[in-house]
């Protein structure tokens, strides 16, 4: 009996030495093949350039053009900045991975995109509740618009969102890695998610998995909860108004901020409210794209395509910087300053 307790003792001692060395984990990726590795590395490459560069333009626009200088697009450009870091934290890892064929990740690296992307999604939700709440004052309050919306009020609401997105993400990361490991290193995932790491944790029952995503459940239900109120009467509001014209104008500044809000958490839930499972399949790891990739990407796109304020800005930036616009606005100061008799008449014919 001695003999079986000090050899069982020894299988003990090897295991907990083998979980104590662990240094990182196995991301799975989209595939084993090392050319379809370098090809989705590409794509990803490819689509988080085109998110960067879209991203970038709006918040140029918003810094540069003056008439842009109110609190929804203050709003807006923080939106921007929080989908520029959101996307940047597994789409560049990824991108480096799929071309060196190397998948694994360090501890520390894979704590520190679950604390940047829980820390940037809850602040993301909130600040579209806060957005909300700025278009309800704006259509239900505008004569208290400018004393409720004031610059320190706009800051405070901002600086509340990124605080409680990074309390909320340490909180995440400290839950999350404090829980035992089974010994698996294999995360079934292309970066570190909260899910998939629960997955390969040591819990016998779901109670652990799911208690530890009730504080994030609850937020995303509150942030629901006041952006369809504010939603409710804003729409109320615009019912009345009588003319269709001031109709399109308010639906016009509501729906681009209602379709990006709808977005998000219509994929965040279909990655975080998921069945549990050992294994994640490709469908799953797709669903994890759309969250990552989808908002972030279309973001800009509905603000531009359904806002007309966001076109005249853009159009006024490509006069200012455009040469062939320099140049018409040149040849018209003069001939507007000498008279058109001293200069040919084609020349001043515009």
């Amino acid at each position: 009996m001695s003999g079986d307790y000090s050899m069982f003792q020894g299988v003990e001692d090897s295991i907990t030495l083998n979980v104590t060395r662990l240094t990182g984990f196995i991301l799975t990726g989209f595939s084993d093949v090392p050319e379809l590795q370098t090809a989705y590395g590409l794509f990803f490459l490819v689509m988080y350039l085109a998110v960067i560069m879209n991203n970038l333009l709006l918040i140029t626009l918003i810094i540069l053009d003056l008439k842009l200088q109110t609190p929804m697009y203050f709003f807006l450009k923080n939106l921007s900045l929080l989908d520029l870091f959101f996307i940047s934290v597994p789409i560049p890892n990824f991108f480096i991975n799929s071309i060196t064929h190397n998948n694994s990740i360090s501890i520390l690296g894979c704590a520190l995109q679950v604390f940047l992307m829980t820390s940037f999604a809850c602040g993301e939700v909130i600040l579209l509740t806060a957005m909300s709440y700025d278009r309800y004052i704006a259509i239900c309050s505008p004569l208290h618009y400018e004393a409720i919306m004031s610059s320190g009020n706009c800051v405070l609401m901002v600086g509340v969102s990124w605080a409680t997105g990074v309390l909320f993400g340490a909180l995440y990361t400290a839950g999350t890695f404090s829980m035992p490991s089974c010994g698996s290193i294999v995360i079934p995932q292309f970066f570190c998610d909260i899910p998939s790491l629960l997955e390969i944790s040591c819990s016998d029952t779901l109670v652990v998995i799911y208690s530890s995503l009730l504080i994030g459940v609850c937020l995303g239900t509150s942030c629901f909860i006041c952006i369809m109120i504010s939603y409710f009467y804003i729409f109320s509001m615009v019912l009345r108004i009588l003319t269709t014209k001031g109709q399109s104008k308010a639906f016009s500044t509501c729906l681009p901020h209602l379709t990006v809000f709808s977005i998000f958490i219509a994929t965040g839930c279909s990655v975080y409210l998921k069945p549990p499972s050992s294994t994640a399949s490709l469908t799953e790891r797709v669903f994890s794209v759309l969250y990552t990739v989808l908002p972030p990407a279309l973001n800009p796109v509905i603000y531009s395509l359904r806002n007309s304020e966001v076109k005249y800005a853009f159009k006024r930036m490509q006069q200012n910087f455009c040469p062939s616009g320099s140049l018409h606005v040149t040849v018209q100061n003069i001939c507007l300053q000498f008279g058109r008799s001293h200069f040919n008449s084609k020349f001043c014919n515009f």
